[in-house]
């Protein structure tokens, strides 16, 4: 499944050489690690994926392993992903007549997709680019204009090459409209850039009818409480952060638009949900996903390189779909808990063999502080 170079990566521990990490970010002192785990039986539209996790919350990935087996009984997880199309912000400010701005940039509306697309010419050239433009009135009496292109991205984050283009437009925006123009970059609430990933499971697999049940009321809860609902989303993204660290993701702008996206509606609400069946439960989840399979660390880290090599060298779109199903599956472990013998159990389990390796890291320091060893 490896390359040789991912191979040797791995097994030397994985850790990152000091010389990338000073070229990744400023003022390295030091490697700071993480552990490096992997969540098995995962399916995802019928292919089966080992799934790169990063993360110190113990039971994470347990958890997310065990809900994927269950789930995979009944075929595994499905999902789909939009085309991925990123937001550029054009703000302007007294903007005079802000009322007409729609009518007055509509006539430039090609003009100006061909301006954007100018800016990028290596994204056109590689089928991505300007898509589409939508102009708000955020606030007619103040004239505040906001202006959106959205861009088609492949499989890049995206943020450079909307920036690029924010940038690129504003003057023409700002000559056409009048005012002065504000802020020009990306907006982390990627509305043109979904996932939808669903799957069922039995309720045998879950432990009975009772559990099932119980999994179905907490999920209803859930859309009716956005204290529950914001716990709720925490453990989907146990799942899909976990993922996203050990793939060199951006998980601050994931976290971003997940929780932008739940309360998008004029209240908190799930990201995902699990409806009742006869034989079990279905399980939905919706969100905007912004993830990347080329550039940012994707080239640079061995190890998110390794992570790849391990999942298939997906496309931008289907990892975002993996990392939906990650985040479907956790949230099926955590109700499951939560339904059934409750979450300290297992969780408090696991806790114990961080606090036994605390211990043993503790009385090693000591003895080597007294000569001991």
């Amino acid at each position: 499944m490896l390359s040789d170079d991912a191979a040797r990566h791995l097994a030397s521990g994985g850790a990152l050489p000091e010389a990338i990490a000073d070229a990744m970010t400023e003022n390295v002192i030091a490697i700071h690690g993480l552990p490096l785990s992997v969540a098995l039986n995962f399916r995802v539209d019928g292919r089966d994926v080992i799934v790169p996790m990063a993360v110190e919350e113990p039971s994470v990935v347990a958890a997310a392993s065990n809900a994927a087996r269950m789930v995979r009984l009944s075929g595994g997880f499905f999902g789909e992903a939009t085309e991925a199309v990123m937001t550029a912000q054009v703000q302007l400010d007294d903007v005079p007549d802000a009322h007409d701005a729609p009518a007055r940039i509509a006539p430039h509306r090609e003009a100006l997709l061909a301006a954007a697309n100018a800016s990028i010419p290596a994204m056109v050239r590689r089928g991505g680019g300007a898509r589409d433009l939508e102009v708000r009135v955020i606030d007619a009496d103040e004239g505040l204009v906001v202006l959106h292109f959205h861009v088609a991205v492949g499989d890049a984050m995206g943020a450079n090459v909307v920036d690029t283009v924010a940038e690129a437009v504003a003057p023409e925006v700002e000559r056409i409209l009048g005012g002065r123009v504000g802020l020009r970059i990306l907006t982390n609430l990627p509305l043109r850039r979904m996932i939808r990933v669903r799957c069922e499971v039995g309720a045998d697999a879950l432990g009975g009818a009772e559990l099932a049940d119980g999994i179905a009321r907490a999920s209803r809860f859930a859309s009716k409480d956005p204290f529950r609902a914001v716990t709720h989303n925490k453990g989907i993204m146990n799942g899909i952060d976990a993922a996203a660290v050990a793939l060199g993701q951006d998980w601050r702008a994931i976290e971003a638009g997940a929780h932008a996206y739940a309360a998008f509606r004029g209240s908190y609400a799930p990201l995902a949900t699990w409806t009742r069946t006869e034989t079990g439960l279905v399980g939905e989840l919706e969100m905007p996903l912004a993830v990347a399979t080329a550039g940012g660390s994707t080239g640079v880290h061995p190890g998110v390189r390794a992570g790849l090599e391990l999942l298939g060298r997906p496309s931008a779109g289907e990892l975002a779909i993996i990392l939906g199903a990650v985040g479907l599956a956790s949230n099926l472990a955590a109700l499951r808990a939560l339904a059934g013998e409750g979450i300290q159990k297992g969780h408090m389990r696991l806790h114990a063999r961080k606090h036994e390796a605390e211990a043993a890291t503790t009385t090693s320091a000591t003895a080597t502080k007294r000569g001991e060893a």
